[in-house]
């Protein structure tokens, strides 16, 4: 890393490369702004990169956090790969103002650092709720937002505030590693806003056998030395008490900048601001008509804005919307409001099979998924995402399909190069095959050359089953 001292740059200072290829400054250095800085260098932007980051670390994989709290990882093995030589990583340099007028950014030490392109990437901040009594300074109270709060748990019982898809996560993975575990959720089930009724029960039983309790329809409102207070009067023994109670976009940035901010930083389909030179996206951005918060979402826009900001027209950024969180064989497909809401042109596949913990839902619309969701299906979670995810159309064996047995879809050998497997490491076919191809036979020796299975693990019988394809081909 270079230093982090700077120059304090004059009013009339314009951030150019020598050949006039705008000096691209990023703010934020989570999975998102990593992407769009490799995929600037990728596309042949020439021009200086500077990177803002306020945690003191490298960029890290975000979303592999619960692997640190239940011990299965360790911080340093969620580190990204690092970024081009030729890029300027400025990290522990938290920037407090955007002075769009001048073109320059003003860091917390009161350095000022002038910008061709700025790029708001800043993500997204925990929502806390009140707690009365020693509030959220109460020893053993944490918030796993970021790799501080997320901490290997050493101490329980362990009481999880909010069962929302972070929540849930964290409980399951702890109550697998075997600790005594506590979900306490307002909502009629885990994950309430993404599931339906039946898949909200599936993942109730699947935390009940890792060993997590879930309390549903309660509230933590007070806490006291080692315990958390319900809404209904009971006390739990809260040796750990993890606060995973949502986020919202943190747009202080934007909002210094006088941005258009409604809810998140206003942006249209090519990622931009209201200011012309000021673009946002990942967590803290608003797409207009387009849901957000998932890494694959955050990727595709760092994809799109790298090719827009190297002079080419990527066009819009392709609105898809998938979810799969850190437990067995689980996926939503689409925004939540089409599932809970579909319209009355569409067409409903449903395959609901609870003693073997397998159902399936899907909502279509001219053939094609509009949203859905599957639980226990593991095959169907890696070829309808697919389908999904490429918008193309299902056979007309619904059922095969969703069962795993429609071989043109389901087999090895169809999934495409490009199709992501292990979401976690975003680890591709082609990634897979080309393993396989250098020696890679099982599942411990793929996961050393790719890093596939080592986040969440729910992609294990699709590598099996991809590198068993090719290595009888």
């Amino acid at each position: 890393m270079r230093p982090t001292t700077a120059t304090t740059a004059t009013a009339s200072t314009t951030a150019t490369a020598a050949d006039g290829t705008s000096a691209v400054t990023v703010i934020g250095y989570g999975p998102a702004a990593h992407r769009l800085v490799q995929r600037l260098r990728h596309h042949g932007h020439r021009g200086p990169v500077t990177v803002f980051g306020a945690e003191p670390q490298p960029a890290y994989q975000r979303a592999q956090l619960t692997s640190i709290l239940d011990g299965t990882l360790s911080a340093g093995a969620l580190t990204l790969a690092p970024l081009p030589a030729d890029v300027e990583v400025r990290t522990g340099t938290r920037i407090t103002a955007v002075d769009p007028r001048r073109r320059l950014v003003r860091a917390e030490d009161g350095t000022e650092h002038p910008y061709g392109i700025l790029v708001l990437a800043t993500g997204s901040r925990p929502v806390l709720p009140h707690l009365a009594g020693a509030g959220r300074h109460a020893p053993g109270l944490r918030v796993p937002h970021t790799l501080r709060g997320a901490r290997p748990v050493t101490k329980g019982p362990v009481v999880v505030v909010g069962g929302g898809l972070r929540g849930t996560e964290a409980a399951y993975a702890l109550g697998r590693a075997g600790h005594d575990v506590t979900l306490v959720h307002p909502g009629a089930h885990p994950m309430h806003r993404l599931l339906d009724g039946r898949a909200g029960a599936l993942v109730t039983a699947a935390l009940r056998e890792a060993g997590a309790v879930a309390e549903t329809g309660r509230r933590v409102v007070a806490v006291e030395p080692g315990k958390a207070l319900l809404d209904d009067g009971r006390l739990l023994a809260a040796g750990t008490l993890l606060l995973c109670t949502g986020s919202a976009p943190d747009t202080a940035l934007a909002r210094t900048a006088r941005l258009a901010v409604r809810h998140g930083v206003v942006v249209d389909d090519r990622l931009r601001t209201s200011d012309p030179y000021i673009y946002a996206l990942g967590d803290c951005a608003r797409p207009a008509g387009r849901h957000h918060g998932t890494l694959e979402s955050a990727w595709d826009e760092a994809d799109a804005l790298a090719r827009t900001l190297c002079g080419a027209d990527s066009g819009p950024v392709a609105a898809r919307y998938v979810v799969r969180p850190r437990l067995p064989a689980l996926a939503v497909l689409g925004p939540p409001d089409a599932l809970h809401a579909p319209g009355d042109r569409d067409e409903h596949v449903v395959l609901s099979d609870p003693a073997r913990g397998r159902y399936g839902r899907l909502v279509l619309r001219e053939g094609r998924v509009r949203a859905g969701v599957l639980v226990g299906l593991d095959r169907a979670v890696a070829t309808v995402g697919r389908l999904y995810t490429e918008d193309r159309p299902l056979p007309p064996d619904r059922l095969a399909l969703l069962l795993g047995t429609d071989e043109e879809y389901t087999g090895g050998s169809a999934l495409p190069d490009t199709a992501v497997v292990c979401h976690c490491n975003n680890v591709t076919g082609k990634d897979l095959r080309q393993a396989c191809r250098q020696g890679a036979h099982d599942l411990p020796a793929i996961a050393a050359a790719t890093r596939a299975t080592t986040g969440c693990g729910t992609c294990a019988e699709a590598v099996r089953r991809i590198c068993a394809t090719a290595a009888a081909s």
